[in-house]
């Protein structure tokens, strides 16, 4: 087994390598009948897409994606997806000098130890270029979410750069397509900016944190136990490159509150339940309340930088490493993107099985 498969009932797939041909994704477990289009995958697409600003990769890729199969007439069919997306500006010399070095904070020493062997070509496998594939196949999940549940919104956002953070009482939503941090606040843009430049320019990196947020999610997702929402979201977020820490709710903040302060009192409104806060991040027992499902995760800073560091060659001999290349100076601003697209196929997938299970039905309350 590869591992290179999520979900139960909505399963994705993906394929390829950083310098390869073409990296894509096998989409299985759509409904048919559900309106499709590569137009509408795009949108998605072109949001995580290199070289739009200085801030990220300066790699060149139009990220077009194709669907070979599972659709007639735009309309899904039930049958598997295949999205495919060509790699048009691959610059694999930029990696021969560090064919049978490992660059620390990368993957090269653990693949080599795990497989005798890797593709050394911006990372192959490893590279977070896999993550276009995952953009596409959560467009298809969008497309099925937005007939099942139209009320249904996931937004994502960066709140924190190395050491910069957001206003929450200045948060703007529709900032967040207008600048290339995706921050929902235009106070900070310009400062966030000159900061990132300052460290591009000094040869180094920066981590991030990035919340995503699904607003409108149905109530009784997810199963107790061993299929728990906030489980397989953690597992999904934490499977992005980069990612090293996951949090639901208030998190890892939980642990400074009292039962007092962190309990979700509940009323009752004149449409059924309601919270009076949302501590739990829209998640109790590891099943969705209807309240607001909050994700929030840390991106460490991109290994790949031009300052050498110490490391050692195949052979055992220690050298001083230099990565060369096009390479993003924070990582978590594309990883904006990529953590709507696993929150939307983890939700359709749970809100499939919950489908199979229930019918859909749910306890009375009132």
């Amino acid at each position: 087994m590869s591992f290179n498969t999520f979900g139960h009932m909505f399963r994705v797939t993906t394929w390829g390598e950083s310098h390869g041909p073409a990296i894509g994704a096998t989409v299985d477990g759509c409904p048919p009948g559900i309106a499709l289009s590569e137009e509408f995958i795009q949108v998605f697409l072109d949001r995580r897409r290199p070289g739009q600003s200085k801030m990220t990769t300066q790699r060149q890729e139009a990220d077009q994606v194709k669907i070979l199969s599972g659709t007639f007439e735009g309309r899904t069919t039930g049958t598997p997806i295949q999205l495919m997306i060509e790699n048009t500006d691959q610059r694999s010399k930029d990696y021969g000098a560090i064919a049978q070095q490992f660059r620390p904070g990368h993957a090269d020493i653990t693949y080599h130890q795990k497989y005798g062997l890797r593709d050394y070509r911006g990372g192959g496998r490893s590279s977070a270029r896999e993550t276009a594939a995952r953009v596409a196949a959560g467009g298809v999940a969008q497309a099925v979410l937005r007939e099942l549940v139209p009320g249904l919104r996931i937004t994502g956002y960066m709140v924190q750069m190395g050491v910069k953070q957001i206003d929450r009482a200045r948060f703007d939503r529709d900032e967040i397509l207008r600048n290339p941090f995706f921050i929902p606040d235009t106070a900070v843009v310009a400062e966030w900016a000159d900061y990132l430049d300052a460290i591009r320019k000094g040869h180094s990196s920066v981590g991030a944190m990035v919340e995503v947020v699904a607003e409108g999610c149905p109530p009784g997702l997810g199963a107790p136990i061993y299929g728990k929402m906030d489980t397989e979201l953690a597992a999904a977020m934490m499977s992005i490159n980069a990612v090293k820490g996951v949090e639901i709710g208030e998190g890892m903040a939980a642990a400074a509150l009292s039962g007092i302060e962190n309990a979700d009192e509940i009323v009752m409104g004149p449409e059924g339940p309601e919270f009076l806060s949302n501590h739990a991040g829209g998640i109790l027992g590891g099943i969705t309340t209807g309240q607001p499902v909050v994700v929030r995760f840390s991106v460490k800073p991109t290994s790949s930088i031009l300052t050498p560091r110490r490391s050692i060659n195949a052979a055992g001999e220690e050298v001083e490493v230099v990565t060369k290349g096009r390479h993003d100076p924070c990582v978590g601003i594309r990883a904006v993107p990529v953590a709507e697209a696993m929150m939307a196929c983890v939700i359709l997938d749970q809100l499939l099985r919950d489908r199979g299970q229930t019918g859909g039905a749910r306890g009375r309350i009132g």
